[in-house]
């Protein structure tokens, strides 16, 4: 049955999830190859510290926990959290609680205008964009720069209807970390043409080794106002492996975060308030967690948790040795990752990688990203998520943009990743000798992309307003 009424074009023109897609895909019936391993969907791999899940069950018992909060976020998890960011921006950060608004990860932006947003881009970003009538504006990423927008390009595409540029860093979906210089680079040219620059810095914390500052930008010797510019975005699912909750942060100036107030309390009236009492409960000198060993490296801010901690902490404060264990470990899961797919599949080319994240080249030719994941999951049982995710419905074949696969490395054990990396081998022999399939002996980058693929920038596009966080 039809329906009886029209529904928004700009719903209609954004693209479907793509995660339940890929979820779609199963093993075909007489492939016995045990348990299939999933490697697509960037969720944490553990539970939460049993601290955090102590919390959550007493905060559960309380009685004043049910209600709603101001729309902003309880008080005690914002002043919190705006201390959380001197240990991880420097204790020289300018920031306080008024500063901050704990969210479910939206930002508004005004419809009928465009956001500049590198390309491969997290999707939901991009379907976020389109569903409020904002034109997302692709800024092409290269192998050949490790997958670094440029300032300069950006510069290029910015007109009289930007108002924002978005980059994700780390990122999602290449796992390349920008550094500091590109991160000023952008606020700079943001300032100057007066538009804001979104940071989702959902995956700070997996910034190894541990105490190194993602970017100088908030710090009160910054040569900019991070104020005037400025919007960071944060998410409690990754760090605090907490992502069912959907919490998330805006750090911005209070004069914007007094108007986001109004798009919060309009969307959901306020974040899930369980999670927020469950962070900012103060946690006892005796159930605190020791310190990670402070960073050898030069040039890094201490951090409040290097010394003895003396009386309650907050739980969300007193989980960062945790956080930054579990930094370390998923770095050491990436190194396995390269050692192990160079020895058992060395076909298959890492082009880029980093906290969360590996972004690899598939070796075979002439097939898409998606056809290819879509034939791992059946043949071999290994769900990954195809690189055509990330890129709007261009032609990606002739410029081998459609070469690329996201594995999420930080949500399977070490053990599950070395058996994925035998199954890839165990697909190569699969795709040549039973579907015929072309497999290339090594990586081929072709000089024609950088070229070509600035011709496309102006992609047919349509799009949307809020900013879901990686």
């Amino acid at each position: 049955m039809s329906l009886s009424f029209k529904l928004s074009k700009s719903v209609l023109s954004t693209i479907s999830p793509p995660i339940p897609a890929a979820y779609k895909w199963v093993t075909k019936p007489g492939r016995v190859i045990g348990e299939p391993y999933d490697m697509s969907q960037g969720v944490p791999g553990t539970a939460p510290h049993m601290i955090l899940q102590q919390s959550l069950r007493d905060t559960a018992l309380r009685q004043d926990a049910f209600g709603y909060c101001p729309a902003e976020g309880e008080l005690t998890i914002r002043s919190a959290l705006a201390k959380e960011m001197k240990v991880i921006y420097g204790l020289g950060s300018n920031k306080e609680s008024d500063q901050v608004d704990i969210t479910s990860s939206d930002v508004a932006i005004t419809s009928g205008y465009e956001v500049i947003l590198p390309v491969p881009w997290y999707f939901n970003h991009q379907m976020t964009l389109t569903l409020l009538g904002v034109k997302p504006v692709p800024l092409i990423t290269l192998p050949s720069s490790s997958f670094f927008p440029s300032p300069s390009v950006a510069a290029s595409l910015i007109s009289s209807k930007t108002r924002a540029i978005a980059l994700v860093t780390p990122n999602n979906p290449t796992g390349a970390i920008y550094s500091p210089e590109t991160l000023f680079e952008f606020a700079k040219l943001a300032h100057e043409r007066k538009i804001a620059l979104i940071l989702d810095e959902t995956y700070r914390d997996f910034i190894v080794p541990p105490g190194i500052s993602p970017h100088g930008l908030f710090l009160k010797s910054s040569e900019l106002n991070w104020r005037s510019t400025i919007i960071s975005l944060y998410s409690f699912s990754k760090s605090y492996r907490i992502p069912g909750h959907r919490l998330g942060a805006i750090t911005a100036a209070p004069e914007l975060l007094k108007e986001i107030a109004k798009v919060l309390d309009t969307l959901q009236i306020c974040a899930p308030r369980l999670p927020q009492l469950a962070l900012a409960s103060p946690l006892p000198s005796s159930l605190q967690l020791s310190p990670t060993p402070p960073s050898t490296t030069p040039n890094t801010p201490s951090t409040e948790l290097d010394g003895p901690m003396l009386g309650p902490i907050p739980t969300l404060s007193a989980l960062r040795p945790d956080i930054q264990s579990t930094a370390l470990a998923v770095q050491a899961r990436q190194r396995l990752f390269k050692s192990t797919l160079e020895k058992e599949a060395p076909k298959w080319k890492i082009l880029s990688q980093g906290a969360y994240y590996a972004f690899v080249q598939h070796p075979f030719p002439g097939h898409g990203s998606e056809e290819v994941c879509r034939s791992l999951m059946e043949e071999v049982g290994v769900r990954l998520l195809p690189g055509a995710f990330f890129f709007d419905k261009v032609d990606m074949k002739e410029n081998d943009l459609d070469r690329y696969i996201r594995f999420s490395v930080a949500n399977v054990s070490d053990d599950k990743v070395v058996e994925v990396c035998k199954r890839l081998k165990e697909a190569e022999r699969i795709f040549q000798e039973e579907f015929g399939w072309e497999i290339l002996n090594s990586y081929r980058y072709t000089p024609k992309l950088a070229s070509s693929l600035w011709v496309k920038v102006k992609f047919n596009m349509e799009s949307g307003p809020g900013m879901r966080c990686a």
